[in-house]
């Protein structure tokens, strides 16, 4: 399915294509995960690779199933079954982590930082192509970071995996010159851009008043601005720190009288100077 997309995936990216036959995305999905979508009673299902392993690794390697890990921060065991709590962190479904990792386009010689480790699937699919001594990748949740780190020495891969806030960046590899939210923002954190070399690519979910993430590349100067566009609709569950709505028109969003442009149609410039962040449509 992911070859025979038009553009973008592993057009253009040969690296991508043998990294993804490489990595094994069952090695980081763990054996109980609540299915996206909702059942007739409004509850997400849990697949059970112990009870229906065959059903499992369909729904691993589905291009557009993003697979539910933790609900409530870990206070909603799979062991309990179907749910419809809030989410709280995922394995995204192949297509995105694919997508996003285009975008970034890293080259063996970039210093990578990669916010929100999660199962560290698309940390592995770093790790293919980033030095493991330029790959840091961090997570907030301390048990996350831990299962991460050992499925990824189970790989023999060894990137740097911080338990920590990654709102704040990492300053002590820092300077970047590729950076990867697997969570959406509000707003960029000034903290990234500071921490961006000249140039630097960051790639990250922006959430947007239309009902969905965008998924923003953005070049960093390396004096704390950026510039770049939104590229295609996404969904992504937020940073913690940034869960709480501010108004769109707090965080650089126009007004619009009527629908919002399609992506094809007008194009999203995002700007970001001395922590001011802009979104205009042309």
């Amino acid at each position: 399915m992911l070859d025979a997309r038009d553009g973008g995936h592993f057009h253009g990216r040969p690296w991508l294509r043998e990294a993804f036959l490489r990595v094994p995305r069952e090695q980081f999905i763990p054996d109980r995960v609540w299915w996206p979508w909702p059942g007739e009673d409004g509850l997400h299902p849990v697949i059970d690779r112990t009870v229906r392993p065959r059903q499992w690794m369909r729904a691993v390697y589905t291009a557009q199933a993003s697979l539910i890990t933790q609900v409530e921060d870990g206070r909603v065991r799979p062991e309990e079954g179907p749910t419809k709590a809030e989410f709280t962190s995922a394995a995204s479904c192949p297509a995105v982590v694919v997508d996003m990792l285009h975008c970034l386009d890293p080259g063996p010689q970039d210093v990578v930082l990669e916010i929100g480790t999660g199962s560290g699937y698309s940390t592995a699919l770093l790790a293919q192509r980033v030095r493991p001594a330029n790959l840091v990748t961090m997570e907030i949740d301390t048990h996350l970071a831990d299962l991460a780190r050992e499925k990824l020495a189970g790989l023999g891969l060894r990137p740097t995996v911080v338990a920590g806030d990654a709102e704040q960046g990492h300053s002590e590899r820092a300077p970047y010159t590729r950076i990867i939210s697997t969570a959406a923002v509000r707003q960029v954190p000034q903290s990234w851009l500071l921490q961006a070399a000249p140039g630097a690519v960051i790639v990250a979910p922006l959430n947007g008043p239309f009902g969905h993430d965008a998924l923003l590349r953005l070049v960093a100067d390396g004096q704390g601005n950026g510039e770049g566009r939104l590229v295609s609709g996404v969904a992504f569950m937020k940073l913690r720190g940034q869960r709480r709505p501010v108004p769109y028109a707090d965080l650089g969003w126009p007004a619009m009288g009527g629908p919002w442009p399609a992506y094809a149609d007008a194009e999203y410039r995002v700007t970001v100077v001395r922590g001011r962040q802009e979104i205009q449509i042309c």
